[in-house]
């Protein structure tokens, strides 16, 4: 029973690290290169496009050798569904002439940029050498190369022949490399004649990243602006209105003036017959009558007419 135990125990801790080892194995579909010596920098601008095979497990951590003397890379980015770049986190390990830039990258699509310094310039004579030194199976490989502003003379080994106008109005070289093993590396020599120190990047044109649309100062004034108006005057109507509801709420109604009702008949006025009439009185207490009168509004006594 403890020999069974013991024999499923060894061939578990065989197994095992050769589980991880192919989980951990990256392969790279394809992989394109571009080398552009003095393009912003008085130096060499090198640039990793690459996209894993189908088979890579993700999150894959991932460590690529570039050269001591580059220092820090320029970027390590992943390419999103969107198709924007996202800097990674990376870090910087030295072993001799290569550096070991490790990340750890959930996307299909990485690029790497560092800026290679050792370009020899020897008056007119310019001089590099790019060396890619294996540890990953490319299906595909590519290396462009552009030829910077002012420069003649290219040579190139191996040749790729003519090359081509490109982005930039530039003269660009490609280099199909087809695939590689992990530990087969390749090199790239390119000598070229420059007698000036312009940069690639200081002619290239300036242009517009997209179309202007075609409207006037005045419509985009309005447009941007009538929003803004309205908001403001709509504001403005509900702080009046809460205001007005306000003080009127705070307002005592005024007080009513009560009027004495007016008789219809004159107060001051007697019920003596107007001017001409005779008078008539009782012949009982002498209150004298008004004309009508069949009794006598003090006694009670009848009226005698004259």
């Amino acid at each position: 029973m403890h020999k069974w135990v013991l024999s499923v125990i060894l061939i578990t801790a065989l197994l095992f690290p050769l589980k991880v080892s192919a989980q951990t194995t990256v392969s790279f579909a394809s992989m394109s290169v571009e080398i552009w010596p003095e393009y912003d920098k008085p130096s060499v601008l090198v640039i990793y496009r690459i996209t894993f095979d189908a088979s890579t497990s993700f999150p894959a951590t991932v460590a690529i050798r570039i050269p001591t003397a580059a220092g820090e890379p320029n970027a390590v980015a992943e390419r999103q569904a969107d198709g924007s770049l996202y800097t990674l986190n990376f870090t910087r390990q030295v072993n001799g002439e290569w550096a070991s830039i490790s990340f750890t990258t959930t996307s299909s699509e990485v690029q790497i940029e560092y800026y290679d310094p050792s370009l020899v310039i020897n008056g007119a004579s310019h001089h590099y050498e790019y060396i890619w030194p294996g540890d990953f199976a490319i299906a595909q490989m590519s290396v462009r190369i552009q030829q910077p502003v002012d420069a003649t003379s290219m040579r190139i080994a191996p040749n790729p022949g003519a090359g081509a106008t490109g982005e930039g109005n530039l003269t660009y070289y490609i280099l199909e490399i087809g695939s590689l093993t992990a530990v087969q590396s390749i090199q790239i020599t390119i000598d070229y004649l420059k007698s000036t120190q312009t940069l690639t990047a200081q002619s290239l044109p300036i242009s517009p990243s997209g179309s202007i649309p075609r409207s006037t100062i005045s419509d985009l004034n309005i447009s941007t602006v009538l929003p803004w108006i309205l908001g403001i005057l709509g504001a403005g109507l509900i702080i009046g209105g809460l205001i007005w509801f306000w003080r009127s709420g705070r307002q005592r109604p005024s007080r009513r003036i009560r009027t004495r009702p007016v008789s219809a008949q004159n107060p001051m006025s007697t019920p003596d017959s107007s001017p001409g009439e005779d008078a008539i009185y009782c012949s009982q207490c002498g209150k004298r009558a008004s004309p009508g009168d069949l009794y006598c509004r003090s006694c009670g006594s009848q009226i005698r007419a004259r």
